[in-house]
């Protein structure tokens, strides 16, 4: 997936609805602004890694060539429960979310004696995810019936999927991860205001505050020192008042 894509297309839709608003000679949605509670939902997919670290000599002590963490795509809906602070420009946001999530680390090793291509093995990390973001968002004024606002925060997870408890199998042996994170969030978005609902479109992206790995000296696990997870998040927001 090409990040510089998203962010085009972000970036186009954002400024078409603008264009859009400037040319809208009625506001919809009027009382939106008046209101301290509103409520919608949320869909998307997300892009998610690893920030990966190998230990001291991870090559020459195991054999490998390289190591490389592979992000991949996933998918996320979610509740929005969003409070006005005082100004129509500030609002709290509280969005638990069901998300699916995908990494592959991929260990690569020098092609052998008679051998011209060079091998590799992989690992697949999959994640059923409960997370609770908490963010402020901080809104421009409208215009007509667009607004642009940015977004940073913490996000809580909870791995659904996670096979902190399992015993290891060294037969065929798998990556451990932790089953809790604590992950720093910022974005911005779009918001477009039709006669009863707000339509938001908004890019975020997450980095994970704490190693996630949990070493148990297994032969896919010695060579890695550190995982910090990481995600790019597009979603769309269908949100009105209460």
């Amino acid at each position: 997936m090409n990040l510089f894509k998203i962010f085009s297309v972000f970036l186009c839709v954002g400024a078409s609805l603008y264009a859009h608003g400037q040319h809208q000679k009625l506001e919809n949605y009027k009382n939106f602004d008046k209101e301290v509670l509103s409520f919608g939902v949320q869909m998307g997919f997300n892009y998610t890694g690893f920030n990966f670290a190998p230990t001291l000599n991870a090559y020459s002590d195991y054999g490998f060539r390289s190591i490389q963490a592979q992000a991949l795509p996933g998918a996320q809906v979610g509740l929005l429960a969003s409070l006005k602070l005082g100004s129509p420009i500030l609002r709290l946001r509280f969005i638990p979310t069901f998300s699916f999530q995908e990494r592959v680390i991929k260990y690569y090793s020098a092609p052998k004696t008679n051998q011209t291509l060079e091998t590799f093995n992989e690992e697949r990390i999959n994640s059923s995810n409960v997370d609770f973001p908490l963010l402020f968002q901080i809104r421009t004024l409208r215009q007509g019936n667009f607004t642009a606002f940015a977004l940073t925060g913490l996000q809580f997870s909870l791995d659904l999927q996670s096979m902190e408890d399992k015993s290891q199998n060294f037969i065929d042996p798998f990556i451990k991860i932790r089953k809790k994170d604590w992950m720093a969030q910022f974005g911005g978005g779009v918001e477009f205001f039709n006669e009863f609902f707000k339509l938001g479109l908004e890019l975020k992206y997450s980095q994970g505050l704490q190693n996630v790995l949990i070493q148990d000296l297994s032969p896919v696990s010695k060579p890695i020192n550190s995982l910090y997870n990481n995600s790019w998040i597009f979603t769309v927001t269908f949100e009105g008042g209460k």
